[in-house]
């Protein structure tokens, strides 16, 4: 256990918090200029689901952010970059939809899942095991929430 934890350090990850900002971009427009057809604004009905993904959420963020590899490399465009990329763009294209006033299984799914996958995907590209736990957990959740209260 000693020689895992040997392996990281606190240190600022400037891409983690880019990474986190990013994603949260549509949901800061969203909290002020309600969409057409907005179910998203619904009571959900997942709420101990919901906690605990919160919960995860704020472990997964600051890990991200303040939690390092001794052994971490420069950041750099590979499979995993890449797949972020395009788990962004997927989120992105969905809040269009969604603005647009569509409101079913894929755009929920574009708006649930691709994000979670970026930062699962960002904290194995950067080697944070801290991170990659609860962003999983989070992700789990986060797709139990989208499934449940908006598309069975």
């Amino acid at each position: 256990m000693m020689k895992f934890l040997n392996k990281y350090k606190a240190g600022f990850e400037i891409w983690g918090l880019a990474l986190f900002l990013l994603v949260m971009i549509p949901n800061f427009i969203w909290f002020g200029a309600p969409a057409p057809n907005d179910v998203l604004r619904a009571d959900s009905v997942t709420p101990i689901t919901d906690m605990i993904a919160s919960v995860c959420q704020v472990i997964f963020v600051a890990a991200l952010c303040f939690i390092t590899r001794k052994d971490r490399e420069k950041l750099k465009i590979n499979l995993l970059t890449s797949a972020i990329i395009c788990c962004l763009l997927i989120y992105f294209a969905g809040w269009v939809f969604y603005y647009g006033g569509y409101a079913g299984m894929p755009v929920i799914t574009a708006l649930t899942l691709p994000p979670c996958l970026a930062f699962v995907m960002f904290a194995l590209d950067r080697k944070n095991f801290f991170a990659a736990i609860p962003a999983v957990v989070f992700t789990v959740c986060h797709c139990i929430y989208g499934i449940v209260n908006f598309i069975i």
